[in-house]
């Protein structure tokens, strides 16, 4: 392809996300809004990852992930208009070198903050639709936090984060659904769980 740069960590900051609620789709973006509310109320911490994903920026976390993983050879990663990438690194010889192409795709990987993710991105998510939200979730000790119709919920299980059954079960009433796949993708809440 023309133009194309080698992967690596360069590429992360290329097609990026949204950070604001304001990007997210409704009648999702409302949904959230009251659930966030909610959780800062009752004191917790919740920090945003992710919202709306240009499905470039989706092409880029899926194949990089794959690719550190050694799931896929860079060769055969397909292309994507208007992303001009070249995932294939060459050494002195011209010849294909797998353990650079590899390491590019983990700094990729890192840069990202897809370390400890357990399933690849998907090219085609609720990331990509608006209809979803990564958010790290935290607190200490026993909360209370109001669901969608405000009557007061008492949370005094563990763990003290997003993981927290309790938790899930009061943000399923504002329409904001843990995802569906447990601990493969820890900080995902979409309109559906997916």
């Amino acid at each position: 392809m023309v133009n194309e740069k080698p992967s690596g960590r360069v590429w992360v900051s290329n097609f990026s996300g949204s950070h604001w609620v304001e990007s997210l789709s409704q009648p999702f973006r409302d949904k959230v809004k009251r659930y966030l509310e909610s959780m800062q109320d009752a004191g917790i911490n919740v920090v945003i990852t992710s919202k709306l994903r240009p499905s470039e920026r989706a092409y880029l976390m899926h194949w990089s992930w794959k690719l550190s993983r050694n799931l896929v050879k860079p060769q055969h990663i397909p292309y994507k208009i208007g992303v001009n990438i070249d995932w294939v690194h060459v050494n002195s010889y011209g010849s294909i070198n797998l353990t650079q192409s590899i390491v590019a795709a983990k700094e990729m990987v890192k840069a990202y903050g897809m370390t400890n993710l357990n399933v690849a991105p998907s090219l085609t998510s609720r990331h990509t639709e608006g209809y979803a939200i990564d958010m790290l979730l935290t607190w200490h000790g026993n909360i209370e936090i109001k669901d969608r119709k405000g009557k007061p919920c008492k949370i005094t299980s563990l763990p003290h984060d997003g993981m927290n059954k309790e938790l899930h079960i009061i943000s399923q009433s504002f329409g904001v659904i843990k995802y569906h796949g447990g601990n493969k993708d820890k900080p995902h809440w979409s309109i559906d769980g997916y």
